[in-house]
């Protein structure tokens, strides 16, 4: 493979392999019309479009066209409760028809069928599959997502919908991304997340990853609450009437709470939560009922617990419980049945009818209770208000004073959600939203250089410029590899730390070593710093340690070079675990499982050395070189390495940096430069940084070249190197804060 051609599988955007198909439809507006062709453009999608805007028809228009094109079977998977509703409302409104699988063997054109049943299916009978209601991916058990996942990865057509992907639960977007094939969850973590480790540290999108984040969403799925969101006029789009939201406080008895206080304080946790409902529940349910009974209209009434669900069925006359205990006829004939009023009164959870019903045939509701869920209560809200519905819709939220920080909790999510529909909106409007947007482009790559009498230096992509080096023509390399750190220097694709799993970095490496091998003169040595890197649950799937220092090796073995020698440098453990928080190095660790426990993870300086001879040797005499230096350098372990004695960096922290540069100890590059070279050798560094390797050669009077992609780093490095190539009296040490890297 090429370098370019690496780079363009490597590059974020979902270009698309779908089909070169139109589908128009009489009824389609102009945004459905755009959004349901750029999906068949993708051939794998989301369409997160808000409740109202005609997820369903776009579904239906996608699958029958696709299936009408090749010539097979389409599948759309529902929750059951809306699976009626697909069937006999939605599928009759646009003129298609569709199959229900629970009833009837597979057949030509959409079959449905419902989440619980798929195990039912064969997915191989399948060209074109929608998951519809797709956010319920994120509930799903472990087991039943990896089904979804495995089952529909040969198919090469994939799409999902959902009104609310959740705003701060990144493991869903995976989800969708693993689904229809763009990236896997672990992978999109890696590549745009951080986790700060502990027990209670959570996903946060990294400096640097987070434009290309949302840019990376927009090229596979499109974030719409309305058509002037992706360019076009919204006056066409009917919005319902407003909903009007009213809390009714429930006053807690103050004689229950033993403990002292004299106001009821907020529960927390969700123990305490579930406790307390209980001990409010008769008080809240008669509220409600006392609403219910007092109108003469319609109601739609939401609880969390069973014992809600019964003593409003008890209290609310005319009323139905849809509980998840009820078997599938039960459930579809009481939502048929409050559809058509003959219920006068629903009664269910979020959970089981909060997902795609069209319920605007009512407009008051009533909470009992609430969740922390902020999806489940957003798409409770859009069951009646949504389009189609012609009066305001009223929600009633009848809460104790202790669960007022849950309606809080719910606000803020809800903010949140629109942070994030905001953001990929804007992406939308900067890259502009069109159907051709599977064309590849090409990308942007500049380079620049500085020349003086003892240095060569490029800002630059190092796998660009070390194919132009003459061949056998570099004395020494050392440097440190991107640790697959990924998005902690730059967002370029060329970044070798801009990887999204462990392979595509050895990839993108290898290039690098190849050409080293054939710069590097026979005989002479590379050194790389490194350490090995600790795994964790949320990357790995399990705790432990990766070879990075053996893997790197094997890389340098395959390219030619020889296993030379290596030394380890001691690091304190104590440093360590403050700064990472390791749960191995945590002394309370000991007390729970000393098993889990292991020691601190070194730093290494390997040497590769490529073969041939020698056609310089160097040559040191007993002044340059006493027994005791030599005794010192020959240990296996540098016990002595000073953390701290790096060049100052402060000037090079960019903005979005997401850590703190770490540049190479200067007494290891001094080390390695007084036992592997000589005056007047060309010593090269790909991953130059601040220029430490530079900054050493040149005051050991070597020449230096070297490459550095990150602007920042590149400016300070070369000021770096003017200092000492001008005047080498000035201290340049500072005391830097963190580990080489």
């Amino acid at each position: 493979m090429q370098y370019q051609e690496f780079l363009q599988q490597k590059e974020l955007i979902h270009y698309g392999d779908g089909l070169d198909l139109t589908i128009t439809h009489e009824k389609f507006l102009e945004y459905q019309d755009a959004i349901v062709n750029w999906a068949l453009k993708k051939g794998k999608s989301a369409i997160f479009a808000d409740c109202g805007l005609g997820k369903s028809f776009m579904a239906m228009a996608i699958l029958d066209g696709i299936s009408k094109h090749i010539n097979k079977p389409a599948l759309l998977i529902t929750p059951l409760q809306i699976l009626n509703q697909f069937i006999k409302e939605e599928a009759p409104k646009f003129g298609y028809q569709i199959n229900n699988l629970r009833e009837n063997p597979i057949a030509q054109g959409i079959n449905i069928i419902n989440y619980e049943m798929l195990e039912t299916i064969n997915a191989n009978d399948y060209g074109v599959v929608f998951l519809d209601e797709s956010s319920i991916l994120k509930s799903l058990t472990g087991k039943t997502r990896t089904l979804l996942i495995d089952m529909f990865q040969k198919t090469e057509y994939k799409f999902c919908g959902t009104a609310t992907p959740s705003p701060n639960d990144f493991m869903e977007l995976g989800n969708h991304s693993e689904f229809l094939g763009i990236m896997t969850r672990v992978e999109m973590l890696a590549m745009f997340f951080t986790h700060d480790g502990g027990d209670t540290a959570k996903w946060k999108l990294k400096g640097h990853g987070k434009k290309n984040f949302w840019k990376w969403l927009s090229t596979w799925c499109v974030v719409i609450t309305e058509p002037s969101d992706i360019g076009f006029c919204s006056k066409n789009y009917i919005k319902p009437p407003m909903f009007e939201s009213q809390k009714h406080m429930i006053d807690v008895d103050k004689t229950d709470f033993s403990d002292g206080y004299l106001i009821p304080l907020p529960a927390q946790g969700m123990t305490e939560r579930i406790k307390e409902r209980k001990k409010t529940v008769q008080d809240r349910c008669q509220y409600v009922a006392d609403l219910v009974n007092n109108s003469k209209e319609q109601w739609l009434v939401w609880c969390e617990l069973n014992s809600e669900a019964e003593i409003l069925n008890h209290l609310i006359e005319g009323s139905e419980n849809l509980s998840g205990s009820d078997n599938d006829n039960a459930k579809l004939r009481k939502i048929d049945d409050f559809k058509s009023g003959k219920t006068n009164c629903l009664i269910t959870k979020p959970k089981i009818a909060a997902f795609g019903l069209n319920f605007q045939h009512c407009h008051n509701m009533a909470f009992a209770s609430l969740s922390d869920s902020y999806e489940q209560f957003y798409q409770a809200v859009r069951r009646c208000y949504r389009f189609g519905q012609t009066k305001v819709v009223k929600v009633h939220l009848v809460l104790s004073e202790t669960q007022n920080d849950v309606y809080q909790n719910i606000q803020n999510k809800h903010a949140k959600a629109q942070e994030m529909k905001k953001a990929l909106v804007k992406e939308f409007n900067e890259s502009g939203f069109n159907i051709n947007s599977t064309k590849k482009e090409n990308m942007d790559y500049f380079e620049s250089k500085d020349v003086s009498k003892n240095y060569e230096i490029y800002n630059a992509d190092c796998c660009e410029v070390i194919k132009r080096l003459p061949d056998n023509s570099l004395g020494y390399s050392i440097f440190s590899p991107p640790f697959a750190s990924l998005y902690t220097y730059s967002n370029s694709d060329r970044d070798m730390g801009n990887c999204k799993s462990h392979t595509e970095f050895y990839t993108h490496f290898k290039f690098m070593v190849d050409e080293l091998h054939k710069k590097l003169m026979h005989g002479r040595l590379v050194s790389f710093h490194c350490m090995n890197l600790p795994t964790s649950k949320q990357n790995d799937g399990f705790i432990g340690i990766r070879d990075f220092r053996g893997e790197l090796i094997k890389i340098f073995q395959d390219a030619g070079f020889v296993y030379h020698s290596e030394v380890v440098i001691w690091k304190d453990p104590v440093i360590a675990m403050q700064r990472t928080k390791a749960l191995g190095l945590l002394h309370k660790q000991i007390k729970k499982d000393s098993c889990m426990s292991r020691q601190g993870i070194p730093d290494y300086l390997v040497t590769m050395r490529k073969l041939g001879d020698n056609p310089k040797p160097n040559k040191h005499t007993g002044d340059q070189f006493p027994v005791s230096l030599w005794q010192q350098y020959a240990s296996p372990v540098w016990m002595d390495i000073n953390p701290s004695k790096t060049l100052q960096y402060s000037e090079a922290r960019a903005e979005d940096d997401e850590r703190h540069i770490c540049p190479l100890q200067l007494q290891v590059i001094e080390r390695a430069l007084d036992l592997w070279t000589a005056e007047g050798d060309t010593v090269f560094s790909p991953f130059m940084g601040i220029g430490s390797e530079g900054y050493v050669s040149l005051q050991k009077g070597r020449k230096f070249i070297g490459t550095e992609l990150k602007p920042s780093y590149y400016a300070v490095a070369k000021k770096n190197l003017d200092w000492i190539e001008n005047n080498q009296q000035r201290d340049l040490f500072a005391v830097g804060s963190g580990e080489a890297a």
